[in-house]
């Protein structure tokens, strides 16, 4: 009987040993797949800064092959909305001072100032409306696109109008830029207040007539890292790419000032 017993106790080891391999491999494969899984990092960033802010999560991504960057991109009252609501936001880059002042309470930190922007009109190819400075804005006959009030381009729209001496009477007023530059873009508008970024973007699909006063309105742009941004130390690196050479090569080749 002993020799009976001493092979069960053999197969029985043989068996916990085939066991723990397997539940070692297991465990190994979990390992693996939990750390294929990645991480995502968003990113709430004005509409103007669509073109630069796309080249700049490429350069992160290349950087952090495991990092998914999400860009929130629309008007920077829209994006304060939805943080002040508690969106899930890492990054928040806005057009203007006041739109980040008012969310203050929800960054963690100073924000820190990293481009400029000043407001130009766009038109059609072939300026059909004859467009030839601000005051023709209210011209009759002109069909005219400016941002909402609350949006950052909106606001710098109304103080280059007082500049000017001078009123908007807009066909409508967009939630960002970017809708203001389709409705020149397609022609549905005669002319749109947007920045001259954003006819550096269109290339040839829209032409600019300058409005000297701008200079006198000119957007700041801060970027801070969120309160409850996810993983602060990797919000905290995608904000120094920004603000760091390469950012500011890339906002300088998209036609952005330095602060």
């Amino acid at each position: 009987m002993r020799p009976a017993g001493r092979q069960g106790v053999r197969r029985a080891l043989r068996s916990r040993r085939a066991g723990a391999v397997v539940l070692a491999a297991a465990v190994a494969v979990g390992t693996v797949a939990c750390g294929s899984e990645g991480r995502t990092l968003n990113v709430f960033a004005a509409a103007s800064l669509t073109e630069p802010f796309g080249l700049l999560e490429k350069a992160f991504e290349q950087r952090h092959p495991d990092v998914d960057v999400r860009l929130n991109l629309a008007g920077s009252s829209t994006l304060g909305s939805q943080i002040a609501e508690g969106a899930p936001a890492d990054v928040f880059a806005s057009a203007d001072e006041q739109t980040m002042a008012d969310v203050a309470a929800d960054m963690d930190g100073e924000p820190e100032p990293f481009a400029t922007n000043r407001l130009t009109i766009a038109v059609p190819p072939g300026n059909p409306a004859g467009i030839q400075n601000f005051e023709d804005l209210e011209r009759g006959g002109a069909t005219v696109v400016v941002c909402q009030p609350q949006v950052p381009c909106g606001a710098a729209a109304r103080q280059v109008a007082k500049l000017a001496g001078t009123s908007l009477s807009p066909a409508s007023e967009e939630q960002d830029v970017k809708d203001v530059l389709n409705k020149v873009v397609t022609r549905e508008a005669d002319a749109g207040l947007v920045y001259r970024t954003d006819v550096q973007a269109a290339a040839r699909k829209v032409e600019e007539v300058r409005i000297p006063q701008a200079s006198r309105a000119e957007n700041r742009y801060p970027i801070a890292v969120s309160a409850r941004a996810a993983e602060p130390e990797l919000a905290a690196e995608f904000r120094d790419l920004v603000l760091g050479d390469e950012g500011r090569r890339v906002l300088g080749e998209a036609g952005f000032g330095t602060p």
